[in-house]
């Protein structure tokens, strides 16, 4: 059922137990070796055996090497061939070869092309044009141009102008404005106007916030209070709201949002790549953010 999505579910599970101290009780070998499995001949990777490859999944596969230190089980030079493939006349990024274009593929190639130390592969500017072209009068981004500001899409455009050293270009006071108004009576965060909170824009909202120095702009106290109350008391897990299903992606996001506001028995997580902080400094990804 979830086999269209295994691969960001073992990235989710992975750093939320790395962040939490306790990456040792994977299993690496089992891991590396079923990442292996999903690289296809083109480069990209895949959620799973079988499946198509897409720039999603193989930013998640990625990320868990990089965790693990070991990027050399799988072929960068065919991952950088098949980023760069997938990059259009505008700029932008198609998620695979099938050419849907959203600006959360434009974060996910730059994303993996930084890790592997390969930005240099794409035509940058041109990347950030089309992404500054998705920047709408409120401050926000959408996936495309003339598209609805959305807090996920924000994550993704801060997180790519971070990454390709072009912060400047946001407008940080307007859009620290509409990310600090999504926060609700509840304490939680929604994802834009009108909708319930989610602890997963725990996440998007707050990591953005932290990328443009703006982090303090929203009341710490009353979201760490929400986010504790979507934990399930038996089985540790995180959901969406208090009383919903737990599932790993609420849990990771819940517990690095926690991490964006220092609490102190959880690493430090990288507000653009959501992974612990010792991991970039590690392999030297230094990310732009502004104070």
């Amino acid at each position: 059922m979830s086999e269209y999505l295994r691969m960001s579910g073992i990235y989710w599970g992975l750093t939320v137990m790395d962040l939490m101290g306790h990456l040792h009780r994977m299993d690496k070998e089992e891991i590396t070796e079923f990442i292996k499995a999903c690289q296809h001949d083109c480069g990209g990777i895949s959620a799973s055996i079988g499946h198509d490859p897409h720039l999603l999944y193989t930013l998640s596969a990625v990320q868990i090497l990089s965790l693990y230190d070991s990027l050399s089980a799988i072929d960068v030079g065919k991952v950088v061939e098949y980023v760069k493939g997938l990059q259009q006349e505008d700029g932008s990024f198609a998620g695979d070869k099938w050419g849907e274009i959203d600006t959360r593929f434009s974060f996910c190639a730059v994303a993996t092309l930084a890790l592997l130390g390969k930005l240099d592969a794409i035509n940058v500017e041109k990347a950030v044009e089309f992404v500054l072209s998705c920047m709408n009068f409120d401050g926000g981004f959408g996936c495309r141009p003339g598209s609805e500001s959305h807090a996920g899409q924000i994550y993704c455009c801060t997180g790519f102008l971070s990454i390709t050293g072009q912060l400047h270009q946001i407008k940080a006071d307007l859009l620290g404005w509409w990310l600090c108004e999504r926060q609700l009576p509840s304490g939680g965060l929604n994802g834009r106007p009108e909708k319930l909170p989610d602890v997963c824009y725990s996440w998007w909202v707050l990591a953005s916030l932290k990328i443009i120095g703006r982090i303090h702009w929203i009341d710490k106290n009353k979201l760490s209070r929400f986010i504790l109350a979507c934990q399930d008391e038996e089985t540790g897990g995180f959901a969406d709201r208090p009383g919903d299903m737990v599932d790993p992606f609420h849990t990771l996001f819940g517990i690095a949002g926690l991490s964006l506001m220092g609490e102190e028995q959880i690493k430090e997580v990288n507000p653009v790549f959501c992974m612990p902080e010792e991991v970039l400094k590690r392999i030297n990804v230094h990310p732009e953010v502004l104070s």
